[in-house]
C-alpha cells in the first residue's frame, strides 16, 4: 500500500471515527482488512471492553469475500450469546465497497441491526 493510499484511508478513519462511538446499549462493530484476512470486533466503547472478536483466518471460504461472509455470520452467533444485537458499523476508514460490503451484508443477514 502507497504512503498516500494510507494517509486516504487514516483521513476517512478519523472522519468516521468522529461520529461513530460505541455505546452498552449499541457497541460498535470495527473491522480492519488487510491483504489476507478481514478482523472484526463488537467494542463497548465506555468501558473499552471487547466483547466479542472474529478473523476470517478462523472461516472457511475460497476467496476473500466468501471468508468475510463467513466470518460475519460467526460474528453474529458469537454476538447473540452475549446479547448483542444492535450495533454501530466502524468501516475503519475502508471504503464500502466488495469485502467489506460483504461483509456488513452478511452481518445483518446474521441478526445483526446496523
Amino acid at each position: 500500500m502507497s504512503k498516500k493510499t494510507r494517509e486516504r484511508r487514516t483521513v476517512r478513519h478519523r472522519r468516521v471515527r468522529a461520529k461513530v462511538i460505541g455505546t452498552a446499549e449499541r457497541p460498535r462493530l470495527s473491522v480492519y482488512k488487510s491483504n489476507t484476512r478481514l478482523i472484526a470486533q463488537i467494542i463497548d466503547d465506555a468501558t473499552g471492553v471487547t466483547l466479542v472478536a472474529i478473523s476470517s483466518s478462523a472461516a472457511k471460504g475460497k476467496t476473500p469475500r466468501e471468508r468475510a461472509e463467513a466470518a460475519a455470520a460467526l460474528l453474529g452467533k458469537a454476538a447473540h450469546t452475549k446479547g448483542v444485537k444492535r450495533v454501530v458499523f466502524d468501516r475503519g476508514g475502508f471504503k464500502y465497497q466488495g469485502t467489506i460490503k460483504a461483509f456488513a451484508d452478511a452481518a445483518r443477514a446474521a441478526g445483526l441491526e446496523f
